[in-house]
């Protein structure tokens, strides 16, 4: 017999908890599938070593604060994951552990068939809650290279990994903390550098998280972001701190462009570095001056930082950065070159050619279908922990009042 239900979301993880509880709220009967444990990607996809990026001050899903004894300190993985597996537990979110949803497609009498490990399930509406970590990306010339390899969603310490030099490719947050973790830990460090747009940790006596709630930046509407689509780069390992390469290169790790090929053994590089860290300054000395700005125009008393505007000199290093690397000088490469959305399981017309979901604030083309949890749903913080549930609440009504 096929169950019924009213509601179904799938995934256990920040977005379907609040969407099971704004749910609730509503008196709407729901039911959330699993595919592994609540927090899944938090226990088995994040590196032991990881620090939350954002304060835990500014952690918080509704109705439930982060509790926790250092406000500006940064929560590791196992406080978050047990935050979320408290939260399930205080909203007592309808959640069934270890069921895959294999395929969704339309059912009989306008409702959704979703078929799962468990069995198949109709529902009237389905909100997708699967986050925007579902596909670990690699380039197609990993195939080129004939070392250990693994994406950064399968590493864990650096004791994982074998002897010799590491070869990280990808500068985003992942990408910048593991190979600071590498090089604290006495590893030979390579960091193949592309666009990124970095970010101050804190700056006049505030976290950067403080600036974009303060200045209302966390609420931007999809529709005002700008072109450039790379995420802040910021840490919170080791105390939180601002991120420059230059310091990473002072200290040991050979900066490298952007990794354009590989022939004969040997990887090649792009001659990109200087342009790459250049457009990272731009934005950090932008989002300086948009600060200060707002303080001068609101009359806030908060302190000067002058040191904050001195940029280090390039080392030597940098313009001189190496062109090739010889497979020889390194034991293994690291990728951590991003995510691609995995939907193969929906058969609904609601995507684009390149895989993406089309949808409005969260709303798809589809009646009865949404999403939640990507970023830019509807604002810049759609998919923070303290944004989420804004999306849930706006969703949640109009589940609640669609017919």
């Amino acid at each position: 017999m096929i169950e019924q239900i009213d509601t179904l979301i799938v995934g256990g993880g920040q977005s379907g908890l609040a969407m099971s509880h704004m749910l609730s709220q509503h008196g709407r009967p729901h039911l959330v599938l699993e595919r592994g444990r609540i927090a899944e990607r938090w226990r088995s996809e994040r590196w032991d070593g990881l620090r939350f990026q954002f304060p835990n001050w500014s952690i918080r899903l509704p109705d439930f604060p982060f509790r926790h004894a250092d406000p500006d300190g940064f929560a590791t993985r196992a406080e978050i994951v047990d935050y979320l597996a408290d939260y399930a537990a205080h909203v007592r979110a309808p959640v069934r552990d270890g069921v895959t949803v294999t395929a969704l497609r339309h059912g009989p009498n306008g409702a959704f068939r979703a078929a799962t490990s468990a069995g198949e399930i109709d529902a009237r509406n389905v909100v997708v809650a699967t986050g925007p970590y579902q596909q670990p990306m690699t380039p197609g010339l990993a195939r080129q290279i004939p070392i250990h390899q693994l994406h950064a969603v399968a590493y864990g310490n650096p004791a994982q990994l074998p002897a010799g030099g590491v070869l990280v490719v990808g500068s985003g947050a992942s990408g910048a903390q593991i190979a600071e973790e590498l090089s604290r830990a006495g590893r030979r460090v390579f960091l193949s550098v592309g666009h990124h747009r970095r970010m101050p940790r804190r700056y006049r006596g505030r976290d950067l998280i403080w600036w974009l709630t303060e200045m209302g930046l966390d609420r931007t509407p999809v529709e005002k972001r700008g072109p450039d689509r790379a995420l802040p780069l910021i840490t919170g390992a080791y105390g939180g701190h601002t991120i420059d390469f230059r310091t990473f290169s002072v200290h040991g790790i050979t900066l490298l462009g952007r990794l354009k090929g590989v022939t004969d053994g040997v990887l090649h590089f792009a001659p990109d570095l200087v342009k790459s860290l250049a457009d990272g300054d731009a934005a950090y000395r932008g989002f300086l001056e948009m600060v200060d700005a707002y303080v001068s125009r609101h009359g806030l008393d908060m302190p000067a930082d002058a040191a904050a505007h001195e940029l280090p000199v390039d080392p030597p290093s940098i313009a001189g950065a190496p062109r090739q690397l010889d497979l020889a000088s390194i034991g293994s490469v690291l990728w951590c070159t991003g995510y691609a959305f995995d939907y193969g399981w929906i058969d609904l017309p609601v995507f684009t050619e390149q895989g993406e979901p089309r949808h409005r604030g969260g709303i798809s083309d589809v009646p009865g279908l949404y999403f939640i949890g990507l970023p830019w749903l509807s604002k810049m913080n759609s998919s923070f922990l303290s944004g989420v549930g804004d999306d849930a609440a706006r969703l949640a009504a109009r589940i609640r009042d669609f017919r």
